[in-house]
């Protein structure tokens, strides 16, 4: 059980768990909208999410992230070498927009984590804009570059989309900025922080009707994705009323992180009943 439970840990640590949500989410704008999904593209964002994800937790400071001393971090630190390399080998096969997107993604969450000039702060430190700017590089990576990659079109449909996964992602990062309360520097002015909990619960809550009522405006929204946004609208609110500052190991690393994974397979159960 011991062995199992630190592979279980490296997976959530080394960020695996994270990048199968974004590549999950991938698969869910292939099924919402139609527009197909290059697999390059989504395995490219699967190893790419390792690497960047594992360089923002633990490579605030460039020189921490290459100079780490715990034989574990090492161990995350050459597993994020390896991801990078199979992201670019998958990186090949992309289209120059696609990559022109990706540049934009990556400076966006590199000034998330470094400072954009020496004595300032990153974006990071901006208060209150944390979960914001998280947000917008997942709908970016994981709305804009599918729909780039298939040469479509941003019409209606496509941007509503955006704004969905915006404000899904942004849902499902509360109970983390909750769950953080006790580590988060002050400076960082996160919504609990600013707000207080019972708001931030409320706000979340509130979030998630224009996540549903968005459906409802696609010109093209199908049977299957109105059922799994019903399903999720009920699990998201379910998830404010019981998140709490005192969580569970793996309430927020690991459930409610799966919620991205399990939107997409509720949209191909659902597709395969009707």
């Amino acid at each position: 059980m011991k062995v199992l439970n630190r592979i279980f840990d490296f997976y959530l640590d080394a960020s695996i768990h994270v990048a199968l949500g974004v590549f999950a989410l991938v698969h869910v704008t292939d099924i919402t909208l139609g527009y197909g999904v290059d697999q390059h593209l989504a395995w490219f964002l699967f190893f790419g999410s390792v690497a960047c994800y594992n360089f923002v937790k633990y490579g605030v400071e460039a020189k921490k992230y290459i100079l780490v001393a715990s034989r574990y971090h090492k161990n995350i630190q050459f597993a994020s070498f390896i991801a990078l390399a199979i992201a670019l080998y998958h990186g090949w096969f992309l289209k120059l927009e696609v990559w022109i997107g990706v540049v934009g993604l990556v400076a966006l969450t590199g000034l998330y984590a470094l400072p954009l000039l020496p004595h300032t702060r990153n974006l990071r430190s901006w208060g209150g804009l944390k979960i914001f700017i998280v947000a917008l590089v997942w709908a970016g990576a994981t709305v804009v570059l599918p729909v780039l990659s298939e040469g479509g079109t941003f019409e209606k449909d496509v941007w509503i989309e955006v704004v969905q996964r915006f404000l899904f992602v942004l849902i499902l990062l509360i109970p983390f900025e909750i769950r953080d309360l006790a580590y988060d520097s002050p400076e960082l002015k996160t919504l609990p922080q600013r707000y207080g909990v019972a708001n931030t619960k409320i706000f979340g809550a509130f979030g998630t009707l224009p996540f549903f009522f968005l459906i409802l405006l696609k010109n093209n929204a199908s049977l299957e994705e109105a059922i799994a946004g019903g399903v999720l609208f009920i699990m998201l609110g379910s998830l404010m009323f019981i998140t709490k500052r005192n969580q569970h190991k793996y309430f927020s690393s690991f459930w409610v992180e799966g919620i991205s994974i399990l939107w997409w397979g509720l949209l191909v159960a659902i597709s395969a009943i009707f």
